[in-house]
């Protein structure tokens, strides 16, 4: 069989191809990243557990997130984000692929250190994608999708790591015996064990670090960080420096170590060109007071089990100032979004993603999610590549950019939990039960309107019709 045959009978190979002739022609020359000023870094800062209400921006009166505070008035913060899962590994593994985690088979619970399941090689992640268009790719952080060798993020388009690929909470370091879970630099053990109240400094020195080797070309940085997952960790300078006890100064820390970043980038000359995101894997509880009136916590599909906070500041690359964004978004949206930003286009071999670009919405081209048939960013057909299949029953109720713009909450353990479209959410368990989250934000109210509940059930049909056509399986280790 010729390799033409073979790459035009196997897309899966082909598209690997492409990514490895990309960095091949890259790496001598032979193609030229078209101009420099369109590329610009990009840094997402990813915090474990922190909770929709957790910061001053979002409302937090416990702690004080001077320079968090700062990156939402200089930038977008939204009011109604969702993380990809309510629990660690299927978050990231939304974040980084673009994909609903159940697309890609990462819809389960989280990787141990003896799991044999990670993200498939198969699937193109943000990092790839990036480094494959002329990108120095790091991730400094918490991994959490694997330990195998090809699950790693060495084998999933990181150029760099360094960091741990497991948690610090007892059901992880068990596995690891009496010498603790070590921090790693490209797979070679830097110290063991981790402490972590000097986590959150050494991802942030790192960081810089980065920042300072890569000044001159283009980079992505991942970092996410460990904190705020049990157990806290607190350096001596920040313990008691809040009033909402070690998770309180915990987030102060990670505060400062935000500031520190922004700094460096200012100090580097890189500020203008560089497009930071913040927000968290999934959330921590409820509201404390009348004015926080979401509920649910860690692991469920209530509001503030999956809906955290998110932020996007990029003063070079007109993005909006000062501007609070209440359109639907979701971790899958950074992927194809992003790619706009560092005008990438994606491959139409790309592996089917469930991200929108809303690239045209950051920069106040659109006042809303702009319509992928609009064609108004490089990404926009994104969506369309999902498979739609509207079935009669449903053609009344619902069309296409209603359901590309629905958000579908999977719980902990993989399974669809909820829908929502518009400011209208139908938990779908034991039975469909409609809240209007605008009028009733504690999701106390049902809601009878039999059209309604038919339109949302509709969704909820065809998107499980959707995931066991197209789904794809995920990496296994043997």
């Amino acid at each position: 069989m010729s390799l033409k045959t073979l790459f035009s009978q196997n897309p899966r190979i082909m598209r690997r191809s492409y990514l490895l002739l990309s960095l091949f022609a890259l790496s001598f020359g032979l193609i030229e990243i078209q101009g420099k000023e369109s590329k610009p870094n990009v840094v997402i800062i990813f915090i474990d557990d922190q909770g929709y209400y957790d910061l001053g921006c979002y409302g937090a009166t416990e702690v004080k997130t001077p320079r968090i505070d700062q990156l939402a008035k200089e930038g977008i913060r939204f009011t109604d984000y969702y993380a990809a899962a309510p629990i660690c590994s299927p978050s990231r593994a939304g974040l980084l692929t673009g994909a609903y985690p159940r697309r890609i088979g990462m819809e389960t619970w989280v990787q141990r250190a003896d799991s044999k399941r990670g993200i498939h090689s198969d699937e193109v992640t943000i990092a790839e994608l990036f480094k494959a268009n002329g990108y120095t790719t790091a991730c400094i952080g918490k991994w959490h999708l694997g330990d195998k060798k090809s699950f790693v993020p060495m084998a999933q388009g990181f150029d760099y790591h360094y960091g741990m690929y497991s948690n610090l909470d007892p059901v992880e370091t068990i596995y690891f015996g009496d010498k603790g879970v070590p921090i790693l630099r490209n797979g070679k053990v830097v110290k063991r064990p981790a402490d972590p109240a000097e986590l959150t400094n050494l991802y942030t020195q790192e960081a810089i670090q980065f920042f300072k080797r890569n000044k001159d070309k283009p980079f992505f940085l991942y970092l996410p960080h460990t904190m705020l997952h049990v157990p806290l960790g607190v350096s001596p300078k920040f313990q008691g420096s809040s009033e909402w006890g070690e998770y309180g100064d915990a987030i102060q820390e990670l505060d400062h170590g935000v500031g520190r970043l922004i700094d460096s980038l200012k100090k580097f000359g890189l500020d203008e060109k560089t497009i930071v995101v913040y927000s968290s894997d999934n959330g921590r509880g409820p509201g404390r007071n009348k004015e926080q009136p979401l509920i649910g916590g860690k692991i469920s599909t209530w509001e503030c089990g999956i809906r955290v906070p998110a932020i996007i500041r990029a003063p070079g690359q007109k993005v909006l100032t000062g501007d609070v964004c209440g359109e639907i978004v979701n971790a899958m949206d950074w992927l194809p979004t992003l790619a706009t930003a560092a005008n990438i286009r994606i491959p139409k071999d790309h592996p089917v993603i469930d991200g929108r670009d809303l690239w045209p919405m950051m920069i106040g081209k659109t006042k809303g999610i702009p319509k992928p048939s609009a064609k108004l960013s490089l990404n926009s057909d994104i969506p369309l590549r999902r498979r739609w299949e509207q079935g009669l029953e449903w053609q009344s109720y619902f069309n296409r950019d209603d359901y590309i713009n629905a958000f579908f909450y999977h719980g902990s353990h993989g399974a669809l939990a909820a829908v929502r479209s518009g400011k209208y959410k139908a938990m779908l368990n034991p039975r469909i039960t409609v809240y209007d989250l605008e009028k009733d934000p504690k999701e106390s109210k049902p809601i009878r309107d039999r059209e309604l509940s038919r339109k949302l059930r509709g969704m909820a049909v065809m998107f499980q019709e959707e995931m066991s056509r197209d789904s794809r399986k995920a990496g296994e280790f043997k």
